[in-house]
């Protein structure tokens, strides 16, 4: 089957702004209640990048050092918002409390972004606006998502940054490849194994020439960000290196995790129940058969070396939302078992 179907319908900028406005309230209310209650005491990864927003780079763990992006982006948002806080809550504004709102805040606001470009690729892949908007309401609904919207972490970038990917490989959107190639080096180091697949399915929309043109840009303002840091941290760069190939000793103990019953567990917490949408496609006719192609595949397959390597399957996993939201849109649209739904009855205005 082709790549895509590319015959959704073209949505003005004021539909797309209901639809991230959509993605945005789908998030705020579930990762508020993160960002209240969460036992910071025992996570490591938030307070490294607590520390990384406040400037002190001395004693984070290189696994976490160099995403400085959402936390800037939150230590610029924390200043107005403590204002607010010494009026409100006076008790807290000289607490940690409004740079972790300010995370809130920025988190959510760009993993609806993310949310916004995987309803655009619903839409890339035949599906009509009302199942595409269903499917990625599915996506935002994970754990994950209130996990990663609520906390101090930076897997929001990293989520936009793959959503960005997969539209701008399969709807023909240089701008979204551009941004995507810009982003990643910086979002995380594992980016180097989104390269490969941009590079084979990226490469309509953007000739070879200028996805390298653009790899060798962003190699060089995180080689740059990254010198400053180490220099700021006071460790030599060659630690990073060694850093980065330690994960490779997570492969065991990873695929012995994926192939037990808790693995297959954290496996099906990554969208709950809403797996059951996807069973529907193998009662499927040859007509509701699911269109993502070898470039769906292979991405999938992006995302499992990401998990192998990281340990965290379940985390890692959700970065194959985009895959997920499309199958689910498809199927939302064309399955008889969700005709009842009229989803698939209409269509944007153009």
């Amino acid at each position: 089957m082709a790549a895509n179907r590319q015959v959704g319908p073209v949505m003005r900028w004021r539909q797309l702004l209901l639809v991230y406005l959509l993605c945005v309230g789908v998030l705020a209310g579930s990762a508020y209640t993160m960002y209240v209650h969460y036992d910071f005491s025992h996570s490591l990864d938030t307070r490294s990048y607590l520390s990384i927003a406040r400037g002190e780079f001395k004693g984070v763990s290189l696994t976490r050092r160099y995403r400085v992006l959402v936390p800037a982006a939150a230590a610029a948002a924390a200043w107005p918002l403590e204002q607010v806080y010494a009026r409100v809550w006076p008790q807290r504004a000289a607490t940690d409390w409004p740079l972790r709102l300010a995370f809130y805040v920025v988190n959510t606001l760009v993993l609806a972004a993310a949310g916004l470009f995987i309803f655009r690729s619903c839409l890339q892949f035949g599906a009509f606006p009302g199942a595409a908007a269903l499917a990625v309401v599915a996506v935002l609904a994970s754990r994950w998502a209130v996990y990663i919207a609520g906390l101090p972490l930076v897997d929001s970038l990293y989520m936009l940054v793959f959503a960005l990917a997969f539209f701008g490989a399969t709807s023909g959107s240089a701008g979204a490849l551009v941004a995507c190639i810009l982003l990643g080096p910086l979002a995380k180091e594992s980016f180097v194994f989104l390269v490969p697949w941009l590079l084979v399915f990226g490469s309509r929309t953007l000739a070879w020439p200028r996805q390298l043109a653009l790899l060798a840009l962003a190699g060089a303002i995180t080689y740059a960000v990254r010198h400053w840091i180490d220099g700021q941290a006071g460790s030599a760069p060659q630690e990073s290196v060694a850093n980065a190939l330690d994960h490779l000793h997570n492969l065991l103990y990873s695929l012995r995790r994926l192939f037990s019953v808790k693995g297959v567990g954290e496996i099906f917490s990554i969208f709950g129940f809403f797996w059951l949408v996807l069973l529907a496609g193998w009662r499927g006719t040859a007509g509701t058969r699911l269109a993502l192609g070898w470039a769906g595949a292979s991405f999938v397959a992006v995302v499992l070396v990401h998990m192998l390597l990281s340990g965290d399957l379940g985390r890692m996993g959700y970065l194959g939302a985009p895959v997920f939201a499309v199958a689910c849109a498809q199927l939302l649209t064309f399955h008889p078992a969700f005709r009842w739904l009229r989803l698939g009855s209409g269509s944007a205005a153009t």
